[in-house]
């Protein structure tokens, strides 16, 4: 076989041996936020923040994000939902302690609300429409954006600075891939 018939013969069998390596992820630990132009599959992180994802599910499974706004959108920063009052002070009445580790916030990356105290954070999230060095350390990352964030980069935009969002898009559903059989 000619040199460069065997290095391509090479290449494809390394791109097929590492196809059949990537992981695909975990039904279970799968979120799918449907919004009305398409979906937003995040990931969930149970190893970086258990209590966050168990938290999570249990509202999901409660159908509690249905129809709630994304009442602070920032553009190039983030999009932020889960409070049913749509007012940023609102939440499911039950705080999780802070699960911080040295992830960092980049695009697609999904974290939880929270006022200024580290263990106040109760339903809110947000998806990161950009990189934020300032959060690392500081806010708790429970879940990665793994397809449709063109679909995350729609959610209408808030005033600059604050965010606010007069006219809120909302989620349509969330559920867990692995409920879905």
């Amino acid at each position: 076989m000619k040199p460069i018939k065997l290095f391509l013969a090479a290449c494809l069998l390394l791109i097929g041996i590492q196809a059949a390596n990537a992981q695909t992820p975990d039904p279970d630990n799968t979120l799918v936020l449907e919004l009305t132009w398409g979906k937003v599959v995040i990931e969930m992180l149970p190893d970086l923040a258990p209590h966050h994802v168990a938290r999570i599910k249990e509202l999901v499974r409660k159908g509690f994000y249905d129809g709630t706004p994304f009442h602070r959108v920032i553009a190039g920063f983030m999009a932020q939902g889960g409070d049913p009052t749509g007012t940023g002070a609102g939440g499911s009445g039950q705080k999780i302690n802070a699960e911080f580790t040295g992830g960092r916030f980049t695009r697609g990356v999904v974290g939880m609300a929270r006022s200024a105290l580290p263990n106040s954070a109760d339903s809110q999230f947000f998806i990161m429409l950009g990189s934020s060095p300032a959060l690392d350390g500081r806010y708790t990352i429970w879940g990665q954006v793994i397809d449709g964030m063109e679909n995350v980069d729609k959610i209408t935009k808030g005033e600059p600075g604050s965010g606010a969002v007069d006219r809120p898009d909302h989620i349509v559903h969330m559920y867990i891939a692995g409920d879905k059989k």
